[in-house]
């Protein structure tokens, strides 16, 4: 066991047996969302995963600690303290390990727990990826970089829609990473559940997405997966009414010189500021979404590891 790795009763109880367990990254409940909307998001979340019978298991660095399944009153301090949290992704961690300091994990930060811990389902909202105007700045997201290596499968609405998202997936086949459509060929993008880009690969139920993550890692393929669901319907915002809400929360960014580990962050909470809250509506119903999904994707991929006698 890894001597800094703390995992919660719950979890590990679940993962002794079986069980299917979805990991849930904290970025999203300090730097995603507001106060107190952040902790009701993320205590419902938990709460869906329990009811599709699943364990979720919310990661972050708590005290020096690599926790995989967090109590009420962590998630709290994290809620509460918001965006003066550490965004933790792989660089962060040595730092807070021996600091002895706390941090909500990003898409990259939680695949590296989650596989730790031995869990192998992660639900969130979006990924990262290729920032726009990063032929310059070379602003891409760590997020990419851990799905090349750690094999973790993360369940998301494909790449947040302020990415470059061409460049993004153009990184993830460069990466030799999977990017699967759930019932779609087209790579959501968000808040919208269509980008107009391609994808090479479909799957049309859990079971079959269960069935490629254990052919993938029993083939002894190293490596995430990414499985697209697109934001339901009634849910999202047309591409032509946010994109414009993107431009222009792009542009106050640049105006005001914020970039890096303060950029997403930024454009996320500008464009909820503009959009009169109607983004964070979406974002809310997306990551549900989700959270369903990857719980019948996990329950589907522990009923195949327990036929084959393995762990997972």
């Amino acid at each position: 066991m890894n001597k800094y790795l703390s995992v919660a009763e719950e979890v590990a109880a679940a993962l002794g047996a079986n069980k299917p367990v979805i990991a849930l990254e904290s970025t999203i409940i300090s730097h995603g969302m507001p106060w107190p909307k952040n902790l009701e998001t993320a205590l419902a979340v938990e709460e869906l995963i329990r009811n599709c019978g699943a364990v979720p298991a919310t990661v972050a660095l708590m005290e020096g600690r690599l926790c995989a399944g967090l109590s009420r009153a962590q998630l709290e301090v994290l809620a509460r303290a918001g965006s003066a949290v550490t965004k933790a992704s792989r660089r962060d961690f040595p730092r807070l390990l021996a600091s002895g300091g706390t941090g909500a994990t990003t898409v990259a930060g939680t695949m590296i727990v989650a596989f730790l811990a031995g869990i192998r389902i992660f639900a969130t909202g979006g990924m990262g990826g290729v920032h726009r105007g990063a032929e310059s700045s070379w602003d891409v997201s760590a997020d990419l970089e851990e799905l090349s290596r750690t094999s973790v499968c993360v369940v998301c609405a494909g790449a947040k829609s302020i990415l470059d998202l061409p460049k993004t997936l153009e990184y993830l086949e460069t990466k030799g990473v999977p990017v699967i459509g759930y019932k779609t060929r087209e790579l959501p993008a968000f808040y919208t559940s269509r980008s107009g880009l391609e994808l090479e690969e479909m799957v049309e139920s859990p079971g079959e997405a269960a069935a490629l993550l254990h052919a993938k890692w029993a083939a002894g393929l190293e490596g995430g997966v990414v499985i697209a669901n697109p934001i339901p319907e009634r849910y999202e915002m047309k591409a032509e009414v946010i994109e414009p809400l993107i431009q222009q929360a792009i542009a106050e960014a640049q105006s005001r010189g914020i970039a890096g580990k303060r950029l997403t962050p930024f454009l996320l909470d500008k464009i909820v500021e503009i959009s009169g809250g109607d983004s964070l509506e979406s974002n809310i119903a997306l990551v549900k979404n989700n959270a369903r999904l990857a719980a019948a994707v996990a329950s589907a991929y522990s009923g195949i590891m327990e036929k084959a006698g393995t762990k997972q």
